[in-house]
């Protein structure tokens, strides 16, 4: 079984590689998309519309372009990783878990075990939640196995 699957969440560490790598490894058919991680291309998407004074329109745009791309994806993936890590809030990866939520969309937690008490409804609509990369990677090892 092939399987898209949509990265979301904290772009600060490699975990989306570490995965991708496993995967590879394992020979899995499996797609990976993801929302842009560079952090200045994010925060610029919406400059295609125009200038703005108020960093508070610009960050409205970028987000809306922003929308465009993670929505379609998430619509398009069979199942989402959503990664929070300790150092920033990710309510980015919230939201798009809630998305997953609404859409039907599997989705998979991967953080620390500390995060527990503040994900416990993103993890409880969670069809799986993982704390390090090996197990999402097993994970789709399984989901994907004839």
């Amino acid at each position: 079984m092939s399987l898209v699957v949509y990265l979301s969440g904290e772009i600060h560490t490699d975990w989306r590689e570490a995965i991708e790598k496993g995967a590879r490894a394992q020979g899995l058919d499996v797609t990976f998309t993801s929302a842009v991680t560079d952090h200045a291309a994010s925060d610029a998407a919406g400059d295609v519309l125009g200038a703005e004074g108020e960093p508070f329109w610009r960050d409205h745009k970028s987000a809306k372009v922003n929308a465009i791309r993670t929505r379609t994806l998430i619509e398009k993936c069979d199942v989402a990783v959503v990664r929070f890590g300790d150092k920033y809030k990710q309510w980015n990866a919230a939201f798009d878990a809630g998305c997953c939520a609404a859409l039907g969309k599997p989705y998979v937690t991967l953080h620390d075990p500390a995060l527990v008490h503040a994900l416990k409804e993103v993890d409880g609509a969670a069809m799986a939640w993982a704390t390090d990369t090996d197990q999402v990677v097993e994970i789709l090892r399984y989901v994907t196995a004839a």
